[in-house]
Formats: C-alpha cells, structure tokens, sequence
C-alpha cells in the first residue's frame, strides 16, 4: 500500500535528539530558543514562540489576542482545532464560507460577517492543504475593520504569497509540527509574529502565566504548553530539510497533475499569486467513495480531509451557517499522496490507478 503520509526522520534528527539525551538538558531550554529563532528567520517574521503542539501555538495565539467573549470569524471546513483554539480562549468562532475552487476561506463571505458585527475581533484563515489564503485580501479588511489576523498556517510551512511567506503576513501566525506535516518535531507548534507584546502574551501563556519577573510570579491563569529541547533538537535538523522536502512534494504535485489531466477528476487550483506546498494534494469528484474504495484495492491510500464541516460536528451543537461550498467540498475532496518519499513508479501507480476508475467528472 502506498500510504497517504511517511514521516521522513534520519540519521541527522537521530544525532541532534541523542545529543539532548545525553545533555541532560531534555526540558524547554536553549535548543528550543535557537529552533525560535531559526524558524522565525525562515518566515520572514520577528519572533518565534516553540508550543507543545499547533492546536497550543493556536489557543495561545487567541489568549494574547484577548479574544474572550467576542466572535473570531473562521472557515468550517478545517480541522476541528481551527474552531476548538477560539472556544478554548473564551470566543466564538463565526464560520464563513470558502472559496470553491481553493477550499480557502473566502474574504468576500468574510466581508458580508463583519458587516453584520460589531464583536468581531479577529478573522483566522487556514492555508488549507498548503496552498496560502487570499491574504492580500485579508490583509486589507483586517485594516479597513480593525480586526486582528490570525494565520492558521498548521499546514503551509514554506508556502508564500508573492514573495512573502505565510507566517509574516498576519498580526500572528501558528504551525503544527505533527509527524503527517511537511516537517515534524513529533508533536510540536510554532507561533510567530513581528509585534512584541503578542509574543510575550503568548509566552506567559504557555509557561503558567509567567511574566518572567520572577520564577513563581504567576500574573495570569496559564498552561504549561512548551515543547522540549528534543522536540526542538529534531525540528531544527527538519528545518533545514524542509526546502528539499518542498521541492519533492512540489515534483511530486506537479506529475499527479500532468498525468490526471485527462481523468475524470478535478485537480488542484492555485492562484498564480501564491506558492503550494502540498501538504495534501486534494482531488475532488462526485463518486469520491467509489474512487476511494477503487484506490485502496489498487493498493493506494487515500484519505478525506475533512468529511464533516466544522458546525455540524456534535461538539458544534447549536451553531449554524450557510455554507454550502464548504459543504458541497466535504462530500466530494479526497487526498492522495504527495508526500516527498514517493519514488517515481509510485506517481505513476497513483496516477494508474485514479484514472482507472473512470469517475464521473464534477
């Protein structure tokens, strides 16, 4: 079977994790300050603050932001901690629809929320699948409505809109380092910003509530949610992998397209603004659980992200939103491999096997 992911670790990520070991220096510490400083300068921002994982870089993220007992405007279609890190801090996400040919949340659905409301502090896009959100557009309704940006970029490390990566281009963006993600640090997050008191409210947050006046000065109710110098150790050898890794999926994205041009599916759309790092390449189709099904005796994985919009998810109960291309992309995405251990006969293989089915098209 051709897995949908295959977490690259090697004989670097070995040495670095076994020189902590034997360090005895294994809790948050000065491998963590280096892997903040080195992933920062990687997004173009200011500021990095390591988390103990990206659901956690999102949370406190929406703690420094203040964002308790207001609405933060988000996409419904997402992983569930999209929507949890805003409830976690105390507001109330808002879901707005997305943009059907991008799956990204969409500014002018956007626009229509905070014209409607007054207690919006904050919007929040996902660049979904790792391709960036229409952040030129964000950008301008987050100055034209005074509302913070939040760049839910879990999935995105490295992608860019024009010549800016996504990490630099919000108030504040978050990263997960999840084993499945374009880099890994096991579990692990990264928030990042250019403005310092975001970064110290996220700071605090994560370390208790410390303000670093003294070590048992606690100002504020927090949570201990820093990563180790392990998870660092690992990260910063990742780091410096990613480009090749980007490359790969990149390569890899490119061949599934070419090859699937005359299949009954529709492929990935990418603004000519924007870079595509392919966390997931997605493909979508209207007989997607026969395609499914059709892959997997084929010996391909495959997997749907995300079959449920987020309202409709029983933890959701009581709220609501028309969003019917959000919706109609749950019944039909499906996600193939991209991911950069995937030899050339294995495009090839998936490429076979998805025009074997002879779906209908959208």
């Amino acid at each position: 079977m051709i897995p949908i992911a295959n977490p690259d670790i090697g004989a670097g990520e070995q040495e670095a994790v076994e020189e902590v070991l034997e360090s005895g220096y294994i809790a948050s510490g000065d491998v963590v300050s280096e892997f903040e400083s080195e992933f920062a300068d990687f997004c173009g921002a200011d500021r990095g603050v390591a988390t103990a994982n990206g659901t956690a870089a999102l949370h406190a993220a929406c703690e420094a932001l203040d964002v308790r007992g207001k609405a933060v405007i988000t996409t419904p279609f997402s992983f569930v901690a999209t929507a949890n890190s805003i409830r976690l801090a105390g507001g109330e996400p808002v879901f707005a629809d997305v943009d059907p040919e991008t799956y990204n949340l969409d500014p002018d659905a956007v626009e229509t929320v905070l014209r409607e409301r007054e207690d919006v502090a904050a919007v929040m896009p996902v660049h979904l699948y790792g391709l960036p959100a229409d952040m030129e557009r964000f950008v301008e309704l987050s100055e034209e409505y005074d509302v913070a940006l939040i760049e839910d970029a879990a999935q995105a490390h490295g992608a860019t809109v024009g010549d800016r990566p996504v990490g630099s281009i919000g108030d504040v963006a978050c990263f997960s380092f999840y084993p499945t993600k374009n880099m890994t640090t096991g579990e692990g997050g990264m928030v990042t910003t250019n403005d310092p008191e975001i970064e110290a409210g996220v700071r605090q947050y994560i370390n208790h509530g410390r303000d670093g006046s003294a070590q048992y000065a606690h100002p504020e109710i927090g949570h201990n949610l820093r990563l180790t110098n392990i998870a660092a150790a690992l990260g910063r050898v990742q780091l410096d992998r990613l480009p090749a890794f980007t490359e790969a999926r990149r390569e890899n994205a490119r061949r599934l397209t070419e090859g699937l041009a005359d299949a009954d599916v529709e492929t990935p759309t990418v603004p000519d603004d924007r870079t595509h790092v392919y966390h997931q390449y997605t493909i979508r189709s209207d007989d997607r659980e026969a395609l499914k099904d059709g892959l997997e005796e084929q010996g391909v994985g495959s997997k749907v992200y995300y079959p449920t919009c987020l309202h409709e998810l029983e933890a959701y109960e009581g709220y609501s939103a028309e969003v019917p291309h959000a919706k109609r992309a749950t019944e039909e995405v499906l996600s193939l491999p991209v991911h950069p251990n995937l030899s050339s006969d294995d495009v090839d293989r998936i490429v076979e096997a998805v025009t074997n089915q002879g779906v209908k098209h959208v």
